[in-house]
């Protein structure tokens, strides 16, 4: 899609659907854009708006054509919420309720046939650049489409949204800031909508190989260096808990690292290490899924997308410090050679895990990767992404993040940066009682507890691997993947996760270029 960014006012701009963001009051007490426009219509606009009872609320849309008195054939009125104290509260959700309306307004443009849209920014003080970056991100994630498996659609041949004009306020449209987060935007995008095509790929097509693969192909095209390794290789680093989960499928495992590693004495920095959980397909092994519980299982490797493809956008931003990611890709299968409840495996650190459900599989391979990850990389900074338990979801339902580590800088740098991303992520505790769970009569600790505190207790398991690196752990069971369309997000996988991972690289860069206390 070609995105232009224009000064010029968004009612001379020439467009088959104008967008309009309105606050809470806005139709009822015409001013601004929404005046004019209501002028122009003959006082139409405030009329549909009263009769559809569309009052400028968050997610509230009101579609209306303009019959010629527009250069815009459709004018899309998009909800914001209160006016009041928008300039606080819109940076304080990381603008995501403008995100959230540029992907309506582009997924309905283009339902509608429409090819270029343009969006009016909301224009508050000081906050140009960061409208221009959500409007941007929104809109292009709105308009994604995943349909390649759709051979009626491909005869029908539906038009695209080709081009978005982003109305900002005249004289600012040429700024460097402009530019750079327009810039951003765009990169973010499209590894959003890399992570969402993995995700979405049946597993006959995304085994562990192929998205080994997949990685390999975005760190070339990215100037990242990548290590892919098979079984042998994996067996020399005694990561005994991958090998497990692994045993049942015919598909091999792979093992792989991307990393970003600054030039001169900057890459002898500590790192920040991603690790994402990448179980291809999940059957849930001999403790066998239900087959309702079974169907969506190709969405068990949305941790491993998102890490993967937060790396492209980590090589533009080049960070002074150096960034891995680390991925254990494997399926989870019955078969004559699975592993079994009651088997006793040995991780990498030397722990021995009793197996009570060959279901809890991903705190398996996560932790031997971790392990693996603290103890060649010295993290500055560990965080892994997965698609971990189903308890975290009845805790958190099917849109929010949950976030379990120690409490520390880490921590506080992941939130922080969910916030500024606009993904909804709230920390979860680790609760001591839980952890007593884990306990084994015959081995170090069992892989999982009781249903109660699931989530609590796999991330207790998690820690067990960390030792006392800064970590931090995120549930993304719930919004890694959706049945309904909202906003930017697309039916199917979300990408959730690559825009904290990058605003997470962002701030330490930040961070990094300061001068140091004295």
């Amino acid at each position: 899609m070609k995105i232009e960014v224009t000064g010029t006012g968004p009612l001379e701009v020439d467009a088959s659907v104008l967008a309009v963001p309105v606050f809470e009051g806005d139709a009822a007490d015409p001013k601004g854009i929404f005046a004019e426009i209501d002028r122009r219509l003959g006082g139409h606009l405030a009329s549909a708006a009263t009769e559809e009872d569309f009052q400028g609320k968050t997610g509230q849309v009101l579609s209306i054509r303009t019959l010629g008195k527009l250069k815009a054939s459709r004018v899309l009125l998009l909800g914001l919420g209160k006016r009041e104290g928008a300039e606080r509260v819109l940076p304080l959700a990381g603008f995501e309720p403008l995100r959230l309306a540029a992907g309506d307004a582009a997924r309905l443009a283009q339902k509608g046939g429409a090819t270029r849209l343009a969006f009016a920014s909301p224009r508050l003080p000081g906050q140009t650049a960061h409208e221009a970056r959500a409007i941007v991100e929104g809109a292009l994630l709105g308009a994604y489409r995943f349909d390649r498996y759709k051979t009626e659609e491909k005869k029908k041949k539906p038009r695209l949204l080709e081009s978005l004009v982003v109305a900002l306020p005249p004289g600012l449209e040429r700024s460097k800031e402009v530019k750079e987060s327009v810039a951003l935007a765009r990169t973010v995008a499209q590894s959003v909508a890399w992570a969402r095509d993995r995700v979405n790929e049946p597993p006959l097509h995304l085994t562990p190989s192929r998205l080994a693969d997949a990685a390999r192909e975005l760190a070339k095209e990215a100037g990242l260096q990548v290590e892919v390794l098979g079984p042998r290789e994996i067996a020399g680093l005694r990561m005994g808990m991958f090998l497990g989960v692994t045993r049942g499928s015919a598909e091999e495992p792979r093992l792989v690292k991307i990393s970003w590693i600054p030039r001169g004495a900057a890459a002898k920095k500590a790192p920040v290490v991603i690790v994402g959980k990448a179980i291809t397909f999940d059957s849930g092994g001999l403790s066998l899924k239900p087959t309702e519980g079974m169907v969506d299982m190709k969405t068990d490797m949305a941790g491993a997308a998102a890490a993967i493809a937060a790396m492209k956008v980590v090589a533009e931003l080049a960070p002074p410090f150096p960034v891995h990611a680390l991925v254990g890709a494997c399926e989870n299968m019955p078969g004559g050679r699975a592993y079994k409840p009651s088997d006793i495996l040995i991780a990498r650190n030397g722990k021995t895990v009793e197996i009570t459900n060959t279901d809890a599989e991903g705190r398996l391979v996560l932790g031997d990767v971790l392990a693996w990850g603290v103890e060649t990389l010295k993290p500055a900074m560990i965080v892994d992404l997965a698609t971990l338990t189903g308890a975290c979801i009845v805790a958190l339902g099917m849109t929010t993040v949950g976030a379990f580590g120690p409490d520390g800088p880490a921590m506080d740098a992941v939130l922080a940066a969910a916030r500024a991303a606009g993904e909804d992520t709230w920390r979860l505790p680790l609760t001591d009682s839980v952890k007593e769970e884990l306990k084994s009569d015959v081995a170090d600790l069992k892989n999982a507890g009781t249903r109660m505190g699931g989530s609590i207790s796999a991330a207790w398991f998690l820690k067990e691997f960390v030792g006392d690196a800064p970590w931090v752990h995120l549930d993304i069971a719930g919004p890694s993947s959706t049945t309904k369309e909202r906003g930017h997000v697309a039916k199917g996988g979300t990408g959730v996760g690559v825009r904290t991972l990058v605003e997470l690289v962002r701030a330490r860069i930040q961070e990094d270029s300061r001068p140091p206390r004295r």
